[in-house]
Parts: structure tokens; C-alpha cells; sequence
């Protein structure tokens, strides 16, 4: 066995304790309170708030409101694809399930249970890419938006949905998600004012 495969392997083992014994508090009333209000970060409601979001901005004429609207939805919608791509690539055991068979699997696989869906965070993922993509546009907000999406990452351990390393990876995925959505708004951003501009001067 090398030294990579058995520093990997003790890395796993020490995310599996951490988490395991983070989720010997999921039953707390204040974990499951907590819990419920990280709900927030799932796909729905992200979505929605991205979509408001771009429609107030619309509404009230405000273009750094609807651009921010813009790469909140954007952002959202790439991190999804990218957490489902990888989930569906990889088994892993849910530590709360893991904790009561007693059994773990951490492998490249392509299984359609729940429960076996713990790599990566999806909820890390949306929350991250959203606070980024309202940071860009409200830097005031930033620092707000990154501790929420921080807090929602931190529950997931107590909660027994997800190890250490799947929210690290959820975050990694946010981070990239939010760039390539913000660059992707800007370059449809420039392409519109360009149509709106020839037709402007044809008019």
C-alpha cells in the first residue's frame, strides 16, 4: 500500500469520527431547529430567491439589482449540475445512516438512494455559489452572505447528513460554480447591449 493511498485512507477515517461524532447531537432540539432553518440553502429556495431577486430588479428598473438577481440564479443552477454530476458518480454513505448500520462505503459508484448520496454538499454547494454571486453585486453583504452559507455547511455535520469532506467539496463546487455562472451573465450581459445597440442605430 504507498503513502498516498494510506494518508487518503487515514484522512477518510478521521472525516468519518469527526462526523460521526458531530452527529451524536442531531436529536438536540437546537440542532434540529437549526437544522430546518438550513433548509433555506436547498435548491428551491435558492432558485426562488435568485429568480425575485432578478424580477425586483427588473421591476424597479435597477440593473445591479437584476444583474445581481441574474448571477444568483445563474450560480445556483450551475452548482446544482455540478453537485448532481459528481452524486451521481460517487456513493457515499450518510453518516446518520452509517452511524445506525454500522456499514460505510465511500467508492465511485452510480447508486439512486438517499442515502448513499453524501458526496458532495449540495446544500454547501447553492449557499456558497449564492453568497458569492450577492457578494459580487453588494459587496456590503458579502461578508453576511459567506457566514450564512458558512453556518450552513457547519450544520450539516450535527445534523448526520454529511462528513467534513463533503462540504469542503460543496464549497469547492459553489466557488467555481459562481465564477463560471458570473462570467457566463457577463458575457450574455455584453451581447445584449450590443443587439440593443445595433437596433438602436438602425431604428
Amino acid at each position: 500500500m504507498s503513502k498516498v493511498t494510506k494518508a487518503a485512507k487515514e484522512l477518510v477515517r478521521m472525516d468519518r469520527k469527526v462526523a460521526h461524532d458531530a452527529a451524536k447531537h442531531r436529536d438536540k432540539p437546537s440542532v434540529k431547529l437549526l437544522g430546518k432553518l438550513s433548509e433555506g440553502a436547498d435548491q428551491p429556495p435558492l432558485l426562488l430567491l435568485g429568480a425575485g431577486t432578478l424580477v425586483v430588479g427588473a421591476l424597479l428598473r435597477q440593473p445591479t439589482i437584476l444583474r445581481t438577481g441574474a448571477r444568483m440564479l445563474a450560480s445556483e443552477i450551475v452548482a446544482t449540475g455540478m453537485k448532481t454530476v459528481i452524486k451521481r458518480s460517487v456513493d457515499r454513505t450518510r453518516p446518520k445512516k452509517a452511524i445506525e448500520t454500522g456499514k460505510h462505503k465511500f467508492e465511485a459508484g452510480d447508486s439512486k438512494e438517499h442515502d448513499q448520496s453524501s458526496f458532495p454538499s449540495g446544500h454547501t454547494a447553492g449557499a456558497v455559489a449564492v453568497a458569492g454571486a450577492l457578494a459580487q453585486g453588494a459587496p456590503v453583504r458579502g461578508a453576511a452572505a459567506y457566514a450564512l452559507a458558512g453556518g450552513v455547511a457547519a450544520m450539516q455535520l450535527p445534523r448526520g447528513k454529511h462528513y467534513l469532506l463533503d462540504t469542503v467539496a460543496g464549497a469547492a463546487i459553489g466557488f467555481v460554480a459562481q465564477r463560471a455562472a458570473s462570467a457566463a451573465v457577463r458575457v450574455t450581459e455584453r451581447v445584449i447591449v450590443r443587439a440593443m445597440g445595433r437596433r438602436g442605430r438602425s431604428a
